[in-house]
């Protein structure tokens, strides 16, 4: 009997093929976001060209945005928010004094405390006055780098905990925590995370290195914010070791218990721009993970190219911002920084379709997929899809045998073609799978003349 993988009612994007036991004519391919308007600009006398590390959030109706303010050799975590996640404002917060006057945006300014990274704190069991917590990096001790844990009650005031350092760097030759490093709770495992900076040995495994070893990923946990474990690096297979100069690692908002990683990539000892005093190119890239500790790399091409903008063709331009947000019933968005270094350095938007991260993708001569055996809660089936004009999708429940189910065949379903978020599947008219529930089913998927699967989920419609 093959292994049963439970799904209940959750979300299943096709970020990986974690629920295919077997395809033919189809690949995972990795769509990017198309630009949009440039949401942000860093434009005001105490920000700067360096302005950078955006942590973006959508927190009840507001969006919110925290991010590093670089003014001359000075650093400050400054604050914006946003009522669509489009338009953004600075309000005056009245809190730090810049220049003589405190109407700014300024919300923390602190030679202890730079790189500042927000979360919303959703522990069932956190204090409200601890509603919001961050890390950011701290003073060095002995040497060696730390990660300093804050609280607040409301974004705004913060207070570093009791605990400090939270975090120090292993005595390991690599003491650096010099990006942003991110944390949340995690609701799925029921603990907090932390993803930051660590330098891992290149071993000779790469000709592009840096003080003997390429910029990584070490990740901690902890179950109350002030003890943590001792960092371990991620694990990412056996993919060519590059600089990943941040990590924006996050879980994704419709499925929690899938966590997406969009980690800079740095390119050291390349130049492009005559006039340009340092090197090194970026570009941003993307993978996934399953449990937070092992992530899938397979896709080795940039998620957010340099692009023909030569003014994004300078050092550490291109850089993530944590955060993907819904901006409208079928699309997500995420921000990444244009222009380091330059004037017009300013924060874009940028935009997917929901779930439309990855795709399960079939050519024009067409193909198939079956899961593995999946036991489900609900009663319909729910896929996210786009065909071509042309194209067309069938969808088949089988026992774990691989039996089609009397009434729910490939001949029985109801021929489905456009470009949905949410289509449900019909059989001969009828969505119903109640009588399914608990049992192991797999799920065949038929497809001609292209077509691109985002996500499908059993879930329960409470009119039927």
């Amino acid at each position: 009997m093959p292994t049963v993988r439970e799904i209940g009612a959750r979300l299943e994007p096709f970020i990986d093929d974690w629920l295919i036991d077997r395809m033919k004519g189809l690949s995972l391919r990795l769509h990017r976001p198309v630009p949009k308007e440039v949401a942000f600009r860093f434009d005001q006398p105490w920000e700067g060209t360096s302005s950078i590390f955006i942590r973006v959030m959508k927190d009840g109706d507001v969006y919110r945005n925290w991010y590093r303010a670089g003014a001359d050799a000075e650093q400050a975590a400054a604050y914006a928010e946003s009522v669509d996640g489009i338009h953004w404002e600075r309000p005056s917060l009245g809190m730090v004094e810049y220049d003589g006057s405190t109407d700014n945006n300024i919300l923390l300014q602190d030679d202890g405390i730079t790189n500042l990274a927000v979360f919303r704190d959703d522990n069932p069991a956190a204090n409200e006055d601890e509603r919001y917590k961050a890390i950011a990096k701290g003073p060095k001790i002995d040497g060696r780098a730390t990660i300093r844990g804050l609280t607040s009650p409301d974004g705004f005031r913060w207070k570093v905990i009791e605990v400090d350092p939270i975090l120090v760097a292993p005595d390991d030759g690599w003491p650096m925590f010099d990006s942003t490093n991110v944390a949340f709770w995690d609701e799925v495992q029921g603990q907090y995370v932390a993803y930051m900076r660590g330098w891992f040995p290149s071993e000779g495994r790469v000709a592009s290195t840096h003080r003997g070893g390429v910029r990584s990923i070490r990740r901690s946990l902890s179950p109350d914010f002030r003890t943590w474990s001792p960092p371990e690096f991620i694990d990412m297979g056996d993919s060519e070791p590059e600089h990943l100069y941040t990590n924006a690692a996050t879980p994704y908002f419709r499925a929690p218990h899938i966590y997406l990683m969009f980690p800079r990539r740095f390119v050291v000892g390349r130049k492009l721009r005559d006039d340009w005093a340092e090197d090194g190119l970026s570009d941003a890239v993307f993978m996934s993970s399953r449990d937070g500790l092992h992530w899938d790399r397979r896709f080795m091409e940039p998620l957010i190219p340099t692009g023909r903008d030569i003014d994004d063709w300078t050092d550490r331009s291109m850089t993530p911002g944590v955060g993907l947000l819904p901006t409208g019933p079928d699309e997500m968005s995420i921000y990444y920084k244009e222009h380091n270094r330059l004037p017009t350095v300013r924060m874009r938007r940028g935009v997917f379709r929901t779930d439309g991260i990855v795709s399960l993708y079939s050519t024009y001569s067409g193909g198939e997929f079956v899961t593995h055996p999946l036991q489900f809660d609900g009663n319909e089936l729910v896929l996210n899809y786009a065909t071509s004009a042309a194209g067309s999708i069938r969808v088949e429940l089988q026992d774990a045998d691989g039996t089609p189910i009397e009434g729910h065949a490939v001949s029985d379903c109801d021929e489905i073609f456009g470009d949905e978020i949410e289509r449900v599947v019909r059989w001969r008219g009828s969505a119903d799978v109640s009588s399914l529930a608990g049992r192991p089913v797999r799920v065949r998927a038929t497809t001609l003349n292209y077509a691109d699967f985002y996500s499908l989920q059993f879930r329960r419609d409470t009119a039927q």
